[in-house]
């Protein structure tokens, strides 16, 4: 586990390096680190979305049901990575599953807490949406060149 406070590793995170010093305070104490080992189900498709990490180490799978065919992975995540966007859009309800594929520590954040500061302050709301919108444009960008290769290359095994 590191020793750096919740402040110090929000500001070397990739997410949230670039952000104003007073944000990164009023962040931190919303915050927590954490530590998940491999196979712990951070959250399921469904259920409410309560909080969202911030990944320092490790690896979380993104997984979906298919009828048939259980949960599927559809994107791993790294070091660096946001996990869970589904809590600043209502129904506040995740989207897909996510559980972790090798130890993970991470930043761990209450979702309630973040979206008040949110509401409270309208220019920390832009910051924070805007930062959201971009990890949300990146992985639908992902996803569609992933359907590209899918369907350019029909017979190339998984």
């Amino acid at each position: 586990m590191s020793t750096l406070s919740v402040f110090d590793q929000l500001a070397l995170h990739d997410f949230a390096a670039d952000l104003p010093a007073e944000l990164l305070h009023r962040l931190s104490v919303h915050g927590r680190p954490v530590f998940h080992a491999s196979r712990y189900r951070l959250f399921s498709a469904g259920a409410p979305a309560e909080r969202f990490w911030l990944l320092n180490s490790g690896a979380v799978a993104l997984d979906m049901t298919v009828p048939g065919r259980g949960d599927i992975v559809i994107e791993r995540l790294r070091p660096g990575a946001v996990i869970g966007w589904s809590w600043l859009i209502p129904p506040y309800r995740w989207r897909f599953g996510a559980v972790v594929a090798e130890d993970i520590h991470a930043l761990e954040f209450d979702a309630a807490r973040i979206r008040e500061l949110i509401a409270e302050d309208p220019a920390i709301g832009r910051d924070l949406t805007t930062r959201f919108l971009t990890v949300l444009a990146d992985r639908l960008e992902a996803s569609r060149h992933r359907l590209a290769e899918l369907y350019a290359y029909p017979d190339t095994p998984e």
